[in-house]
């Protein structure tokens, strides 16, 4: 039975069938012939319950956020702010890139949003201030998966829910290695800029009366973020709430820019609605799924193949984050999380690894997965934002940040409390 549903998964996914539909094909195969019971029966309660929980009402309101954001003009200000900043390191601009991925992520929840958004400001300027293609483009793709890591993200309410986890701690957990993160880009940047300078473009001059002026338009972005996720931090609302002021504080936002109107409004709310239908399609299909798998014991029987195995708990996660890395070059980020996570988790949890942890470590593999070709969607994104030239340029740039990835996932598995001391901190401070 593994093996059939494992096979079948990879040509449907690999086919290029559509995420809810392959699982759903997975979940008639497993009822109908490897179950003694009429699953079916109880498919439209699971889809309910499923589709009914509180919490992913988060997930349209934070779209819907980081759409008014872009459409109001806040993004494009803060990337010209944190130009003046940070572009008189070696390396210019491209610094101002991933900081401007970062805090664009801390509001929108979305990696291919971040790296659209970032992208459609800078490329321009890779002409104008004779950058390096290359690594320029690739800090734009890899810098907007952080999207997906630095809260509130999108993916980690979906593992949440898939996990049965707390948003609130995967909140708290990917806090500080997501700020490692975007930390280790820009280190990588600039050692290599400082190891050759012909990367770097042209050479910016810090202006003090300029920097200060433009600090102003840093305040909307951190304001949001500080409403959004500080008022989860220290209780006041749950995420869904936070995610309702987001909202509320984005629309005044916009207001106060003069640029709210209907076509706005509407644009926006378009937008929102695929995506989110798009994403509540997939969770109820792999909440089925998930309720099929326990139903017709296969995440039982695959735990007990990994036991026969005899690995001990750092070879198994050296493992499946090879499985991960090899996995993310095929499938795209959303349909790892609600495939994989019901057949992964109970192997992860039942080798002793908290599943707070494992939220945090699997969504820098979800970003990992983001710019490996040949499905690495950020890869796509940016290449389309640039136009003209081989996508060759955009994969090259990438791989020094992908390898800044995967020695954070190293230090991750070797320290453990780097993401786990604020979740403890928060639950010791909460009894």
């Amino acid at each position: 039975m593994v093996l059939t549903v494992l096979l079948l998964m990879i040509v449907l996914l690999s086919g290029g069938i559509a995420v809810a539909v392959s699982l759903g094909t997975i979940t008639y195969v497993l009822s109908e012939f490897f179950s003694p019971f009429p699953l079916i029966n109880a498919l439209g309660q699971v889809a309910w319950s499923a589709s009914s929980d509180f919490i992913l009402t988060a997930v349209p309101m934070f779209i819907l956020m980081g759409e008014l954001l872009l459409l109001s003009g806040v993004s494009q200000d803060m990337y010209r702010a944190l130009g003046k900043w940070l572009s008189w390191l070696p390396g210019g601009l491209m610094h101002s890139n991933i900081a401007s991925c970062a805090m664009f992520a801390a509001t929108s929840g979305s990696s291919v949003a971040t790296a659209a958004t970032i992208g459609t400001m800078s490329v321009p300027l890779i002409r104008e201030k004779q950058y390096s293609p290359s690594l320029f483009l690739g800090t734009l793709a890899a810098g907007g998966t952080l999207g997906i890591l630095i809260p509130p993200s999108i993916p980690m309410i979906v593992y949440a829910v898939v996990s049965e986890s707390s948003v609130v701690l995967l909140y708290l957990a990917a806090l500080i290695p997501g700020i490692l993160l975007a930390s280790s880009f820009s280190l990588v940047v600039l050692g290599l800029c400082v190891a050759r300078p012909e990367l770097s473009g042209k050479k910016e001059r810090f202006v003090w009366r300029d920097a200060v002026h433009e600090l102003r338009f840093l305040v909307p972005p951190i304001g949001l973020f500080l409403i959004v996720v500080g008022s989860i931090y220290v209780g006041f609302t749950t995420p869904t709430e936070a995610a309702s002021l987001g909202l509320i504080a984005s629309l005044i936002l916009a207001a106060s820019r003069r640029r709210l109107n209907w076509d706005v409004l509407a644009t926006a709310c378009i937008r929102t609605m695929a995506v989110t239908g798009m994403i509540g399609l997939i969770v109820i299909a792999a909440f089925i799924l998930n309720f099929v798998l326990v139903s017709t014991g296969f995440t039982t029987k695959v735990t007990a193949v990994v036991q026969m195995w005899e690995l001990s708990p750092l070879q198994l996660i050296i493992l499946i984050v090879a499985f991960y890395l090899f996995l993310g070059c095929f499938m795209e980020t959303l349909t790892m999380v609600v495939a994989t996570t019901p057949i992964v988790l109970p192997i992860i949890t039942h080798a002793g690894y908290d599943p707070i942890w494992f939220g945090v470590v699997f969504t820098i593999l979800l970003e990992a997965a983001m710019i490996t070709p040949p499905v690495g969607i950020n890869l796509y994104v940016i290449q389309t934002v640039r136009g003209p030239g081989p996508i060759m340029d955009v994969i090259r740039g990438s791989v020094p940040l992908l390898a800044a990835m995967i020695i954070l996932i190293g230090l991750l598995i070797a320290f453990p409390s780097i993401a786990l001391w604020l979740p403890h901190l928060y639950s010791d401070l909460r009894m």
